[in-house]
Protein backbone atom coordinates (compact mmCIF):
# COMPACT_ATOMS: atom_id res chain seq x y z
CA UNK A 1 0.00 0.00 0.00
CA UNK A 2 0.96 3.08 -1.27
CA UNK A 3 -0.06 6.95 -1.60
CA UNK A 4 -0.58 6.05 -5.10
CA UNK A 5 -3.14 2.93 -4.09
CA UNK A 6 -5.21 5.10 -1.98
CA UNK A 7 -5.19 7.64 -4.58
CA UNK A 8 -6.97 5.36 -6.81
CA UNK A 9 -9.23 4.13 -4.35
CA UNK A 10 -10.19 7.04 -2.28
CA UNK A 11 -13.72 8.48 -3.31
CA UNK A 12 -15.25 12.12 -3.81
CA UNK A 13 -14.37 14.95 -1.91
CA UNK A 14 -18.07 15.27 -0.47
CA UNK A 15 -18.06 11.47 0.58
CA UNK A 16 -14.56 11.67 2.00
CA UNK A 17 -15.73 14.74 4.22
CA UNK A 18 -19.46 12.93 5.03
CA UNK A 19 -16.58 9.50 6.01
CA UNK A 20 -14.46 12.23 8.13
CA UNK A 21 -17.34 13.49 10.32
CA UNK A 22 -18.68 9.94 10.83
CA UNK A 23 -15.73 8.55 11.87
CA UNK A 24 -15.48 12.07 14.23
CA UNK A 25 -18.72 11.41 15.79
CA UNK A 26 -18.39 7.80 16.63
CA UNK A 27 -15.39 8.58 18.58
CA UNK A 28 -17.52 11.08 20.48
CA UNK A 29 -19.82 8.07 21.17
CA UNK A 30 -16.77 6.10 21.93
CA UNK A 31 -13.55 7.99 23.04
CA UNK A 32 -12.63 10.11 26.00
CA UNK A 33 -11.08 13.41 25.94
CA UNK A 34 -8.62 12.78 23.53
CA UNK A 35 -10.15 11.48 20.45
CA UNK A 36 -8.19 8.71 17.88
CA UNK A 37 -10.52 10.77 15.12
CA UNK A 38 -11.86 14.45 15.20
CA UNK A 39 -13.44 16.87 12.85
CA UNK A 40 -13.82 21.13 12.92
CA UNK A 41 -15.20 23.33 10.92
CA UNK A 42 -13.15 25.71 12.24
CA UNK A 43 -9.57 25.24 10.91
CA UNK A 44 -9.12 28.42 10.27
CA UNK A 45 -11.16 29.62 7.02
CA UNK A 46 -11.17 25.82 6.09
CA UNK A 47 -12.36 22.30 8.22
CA UNK A 48 -10.41 19.38 8.68
CA UNK A 49 -10.71 15.95 9.81
CA UNK A 50 -7.30 14.48 12.00
CA UNK A 51 -6.09 11.17 13.23
CA UNK A 52 -4.02 10.73 16.17
CA UNK A 53 -2.88 7.56 17.47
CA UNK A 54 -1.38 9.42 20.73
CA UNK A 55 1.98 7.22 19.81
CA UNK A 56 3.79 9.59 16.77
CA UNK A 57 1.57 8.72 13.62
CA UNK A 58 -1.17 10.79 12.37
CA UNK A 59 -3.11 11.95 9.42
CA UNK A 60 -5.44 15.25 8.46
CA UNK A 61 -7.97 16.00 5.82
CA UNK A 62 -8.22 19.62 5.28
CA UNK A 63 -11.36 20.53 3.28
CA UNK A 64 -10.94 24.04 1.37
CA UNK A 65 -12.72 25.97 -0.97
CA UNK A 66 -10.57 24.96 -4.13
CA UNK A 67 -10.89 21.40 -2.72
CA UNK A 68 -9.14 19.13 -0.48
CA UNK A 69 -5.41 18.75 0.97
CA UNK A 70 -4.35 15.08 3.11
CA UNK A 71 -1.33 14.76 5.04
CA UNK A 72 -0.18 11.45 6.75
CA UNK A 73 2.64 10.99 8.98
CA UNK A 74 4.27 7.99 10.31
CA UNK A 75 6.87 8.11 12.51
CA UNK A 76 8.06 4.64 11.78
CA UNK A 77 8.41 5.48 7.92
CA UNK A 78 12.01 5.35 6.50
CA UNK A 79 10.44 8.08 4.35
CA UNK A 80 9.97 10.58 7.69
CA UNK A 81 12.04 13.80 7.27
CA UNK A 82 13.58 12.95 10.20
CA UNK A 83 15.91 10.48 8.63
CA UNK A 84 17.68 13.89 7.19
CA UNK A 85 19.52 16.27 9.58
CA UNK A 86 17.25 19.33 7.86
CA UNK A 87 14.25 17.24 7.84
CA UNK A 88 13.77 17.43 4.32
CA UNK A 89 10.64 15.44 2.87
CA UNK A 90 11.21 12.74 0.84
CA UNK A 91 12.21 13.38 -2.56
CA UNK A 92 8.78 13.81 -5.16
CA UNK A 93 6.33 13.95 -2.32
CA UNK A 94 4.83 17.09 -3.39
CA UNK A 95 6.05 17.26 -6.69
CA UNK A 96 3.06 19.02 -9.03
CA UNK A 97 0.84 20.26 -5.61
CA UNK A 98 -0.79 23.19 -6.68
CA UNK A 99 -0.18 26.38 -5.40
CA UNK A 100 -3.17 26.72 -3.57
CA UNK A 101 -2.80 24.18 -1.29
CA UNK A 102 0.75 26.03 -0.52
CA UNK A 103 -0.90 27.46 3.15
CA UNK A 104 -1.21 23.91 4.30
CA UNK A 105 2.11 23.37 3.76
CA UNK A 106 2.93 25.78 5.86
CA UNK A 107 0.61 25.14 8.43
CA UNK A 108 2.56 25.24 11.93
CA UNK A 109 0.50 22.12 13.10
CA UNK A 110 2.19 19.80 10.22
CA UNK A 111 5.50 21.17 11.44
CA UNK A 112 8.19 20.63 13.67
CA UNK A 113 9.77 23.30 15.81
CA UNK A 114 11.28 24.89 12.96
CA UNK A 115 8.15 25.28 10.70
CA UNK A 116 9.57 22.59 8.78
CA UNK A 117 6.72 20.52 6.82
CA UNK A 118 6.54 16.63 8.64
CA UNK A 119 4.78 14.00 5.86
CA UNK A 120 5.57 11.00 4.53
CA UNK A 121 2.85 11.11 2.22
CA UNK A 122 0.50 14.09 0.68
CA UNK A 123 -2.32 13.69 -1.60
CA UNK A 124 -4.88 16.32 -2.88
CA UNK A 125 -7.61 17.08 -5.39
CA UNK A 126 -9.41 20.28 -6.56
CA UNK A 127 -12.76 20.55 -6.98
CA UNK A 128 -13.10 20.04 -10.68
CA UNK A 129 -10.51 17.06 -10.75
CA UNK A 130 -11.73 13.57 -11.62
CA UNK A 131 -9.26 11.88 -9.39
CA UNK A 132 -6.88 12.61 -6.19
CA UNK A 133 -3.62 13.30 -6.97
CA UNK A 134 0.34 12.63 -5.06
CA UNK A 135 3.40 13.60 -6.22
CA UNK A 136 4.88 12.24 -9.37
CA UNK A 137 7.34 9.41 -9.58
CA UNK A 138 7.78 8.83 -6.15
CA UNK A 139 10.84 6.33 -5.64
CA UNK A 140 9.80 4.56 -2.27
CA UNK A 141 12.69 2.83 0.14
CA UNK A 142 12.59 -1.15 -0.21
CA UNK A 143 10.83 -2.81 2.29
CA UNK A 144 12.74 -4.14 5.64
CA UNK A 145 10.71 -7.25 5.67
CA UNK A 146 8.45 -9.31 4.88
CA UNK A 147 5.45 -7.47 6.61
CA UNK A 148 7.02 -4.00 5.59
CA UNK A 149 4.41 -3.47 3.35
CA UNK A 150 3.04 0.47 3.46
CA UNK A 151 6.54 2.53 2.87
CA UNK A 152 4.80 6.11 3.19
CA UNK A 153 2.26 5.43 6.12
CA UNK A 154 -0.69 5.69 3.91
CA UNK A 155 -1.85 2.81 5.03
CA UNK A 156 -3.19 5.19 8.06
CA UNK A 157 -5.74 6.33 5.62
CA UNK A 158 -7.65 3.51 4.65
CA UNK A 159 -10.31 3.77 7.10
CA UNK A 160 -11.91 6.08 4.92
CA UNK A 161 -12.08 3.44 1.69
CA UNK A 162 -15.23 2.00 0.41
CA UNK A 163 -15.03 -0.67 2.76
CA UNK A 164 -14.95 1.84 5.55
CA UNK A 165 -17.94 0.10 7.84
CA UNK A 166 -15.76 -3.27 8.34
CA UNK A 167 -12.59 -1.73 8.71
CA UNK A 168 -13.97 0.50 11.79
CA UNK A 169 -15.73 -2.45 13.19
CA UNK A 170 -12.32 -4.01 13.51
CA UNK A 171 -10.64 -0.46 14.59
CA UNK A 172 -12.89 -0.66 17.46
CA UNK A 173 -12.24 -5.00 18.83
CA UNK A 174 -8.63 -3.75 18.35
CA UNK A 175 -8.90 -0.26 19.86
CA UNK A 176 -11.21 -0.45 22.15
CA UNK A 177 -11.56 -4.04 23.19
CA UNK A 178 -15.35 -4.17 22.30
CA UNK A 179 -17.44 -5.90 19.59
CA UNK A 180 -19.67 -3.63 17.81
CA UNK A 181 -22.95 -4.17 15.56
CA UNK A 182 -21.81 -3.23 11.56
CA UNK A 183 -25.49 -2.07 11.17
CA UNK A 184 -24.62 0.58 13.80
CA UNK A 185 -21.68 1.59 12.34
CA UNK A 186 -23.15 1.91 8.88
CA UNK A 187 -26.28 4.17 10.29
CA UNK A 188 -23.76 6.82 11.61
CA UNK A 189 -21.28 6.17 8.31
CA UNK A 190 -24.57 6.63 6.10
CA UNK A 191 -25.31 10.07 8.04
CA UNK A 192 -28.78 9.06 9.33
CA UNK A 193 -29.95 11.14 12.09
CA UNK A 194 -28.53 10.56 15.65
CA UNK A 195 -30.76 8.86 18.38
CA UNK A 196 -30.53 7.19 21.72
CA UNK A 197 -30.92 3.94 20.12
CA UNK A 198 -28.07 3.87 17.71
CA UNK A 199 -25.82 5.74 20.55
CA UNK A 200 -26.68 3.28 22.99
CA UNK A 201 -25.86 0.27 20.93
CA UNK A 202 -22.72 1.55 20.90
CA UNK A 203 -22.25 2.87 24.40
CA UNK A 204 -25.16 2.78 27.05
CA UNK A 205 -23.44 5.20 29.30
CA UNK A 206 -24.07 7.67 26.74
CA UNK A 207 -27.56 9.74 25.66
CA UNK A 208 -27.61 11.61 22.57
CA UNK A 209 -28.77 14.39 24.81
CA UNK A 210 -25.15 14.65 26.08
CA UNK A 211 -23.77 14.52 22.38
CA UNK A 212 -25.36 17.18 21.00
CA UNK A 213 -23.17 20.20 21.18
CA UNK A 214 -20.15 18.16 20.25
CA UNK A 215 -21.98 16.78 17.54
CA UNK A 216 -24.06 19.29 15.95
CA UNK A 217 -19.76 21.23 15.88
CA UNK A 218 -18.75 18.69 13.62
CA UNK A 219 -21.75 18.78 11.37
CA UNK A 220 -23.38 15.69 11.59
CA UNK A 221 -27.34 15.17 11.84
CA UNK A 222 -29.13 14.70 15.02
CA UNK A 223 -32.82 12.83 15.72
CA UNK A 224 -35.76 15.36 17.03
CA UNK A 225 -36.86 14.56 19.97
Amino acid sequence: MTVYDIAAELPSIDVLRDRCKALAVLECILGGDEPYYAYTRAWGDNEAALMSNGSGDEWAVVFTSAGAFIRAFDHESAMTPYRDPDHKLWPGLLDGIPAVFRPQIEEPAFGDEEGQFLATAVLWRLHDDDRWHAGEGIMFPPPSGPYDTDPDGSGWLEILLDDIVDRYVAFAEDYYEIKVDPTVIEHVVAHRPLTDVVVQALNPEVAVAGLHEAVAAIGYPVARA
